[in-house]
């Protein structure tokens, strides 16, 4: 009597085993595919490591508040330990000042016109500059202004130095031109703002051309100055930015 319940069982056994031998195969062999993405990752430089920690970062702040975004996550989606993730960024914090720190780099690289044109072309220049690194840039330009650690002193040193090297310049020509220097740093500090706040907002959903969104901030700043459409009526103003909007996509 015992010897078909034996019997049966073996074949029964002989039919899962191939199924369990398979879904064992492909474990492995995804193990394996995991194990060749995770060497290919581990063969970058230090250099290029920080760069892929930075982009993935940025693009996680890009899509979440900083608070809701955990080192795990940033570690996990970059395909690193948590221990290289810090050997990198001690924390997060220090992560999101080396995106904001890069980011303002990669601005003031754009951003040098020649100091003998006009105002009206410099000014035109360094907008298209600030909006090209948008462009190039959408998860960094997100991220840096969604306005976490606003008051860190960090944070606060790399708003300071972009001030200094854009709005200093254009304040400075603006004083020399006659421009009272106290009502020309409100009005340029704040047009910098209003030009960051449209870009982030432009870049989020274009609904306007980047021709438009060009136009618009340059009239935006001569309604700042109280002479609307003074700065950008030379003809050779008028030119340029033909000239730019003929280039854009």
């Amino acid at each position: 009597m015992l010897c078909p319940r034996t019997t049966t069982k073996h074949r029964r056994n002989d039919k899962v085993a191939p199924v369990y031998q398979k879904k064992q195969a492909t474990a492995q062999q995804a193990e394996a595919v995991v194990d060749a993405l995770m060497k290919e990752r581990s063969r970058l430089e230090p250099q290029q490591r920080r760069e892929q920690l930075l982009d993935t970062g940025a693009a996680l702040f890009a899509e979440k508040p900083y608070e809701d975004v955990l080192l795990n996550d940033i570690a996990a989606r970059a395909g690193v330990s948590r221990a290289t993730l810090y050997h990198y960024f001690p924390s997060k914090r220090d992560l999101y000042v080396a995106i904001f720190k890069r980011a303002s780099n990669r601005f003031l690289a754009r951003v040098g016109p020649d100091p003998q044109l006009p105002l009206a072309e410099q000014l035109a220049a360094g907008l298209e500059a600030h909006i090209q690194t948008f462009v190039d840039h959408p998860y960094e330009a997100v991220t840096i202004n969604r306005g976490a650690l606003s008051d860190d002193p960090a944070i606060q040193a790399i708003i300071a130095e972009e001030l200094n090297v854009v709005g200093q310049r254009l304040i400075d020509k603006l004083v020399a031109e006659g421009r009272l220097r106290e009502v020309t740093e409100i009005a340029v500090e704040g047009w910098l703002a209003f030009v960051r706040a449209a870009c982030v907002k432009w870049i989020q959903s274009p609904n306007i051309s980047r021709a438009d969104l060009t136009e618009m901030c340059l009239r935006a700043f001569d309604c700042a100055l109280g002479h609307p459409n003074k700065l950008l009526a030379s003809p050779n103003v008028r030119n340029m930015r033909s000239r730019l909007f003929a280039l854009l996509p």
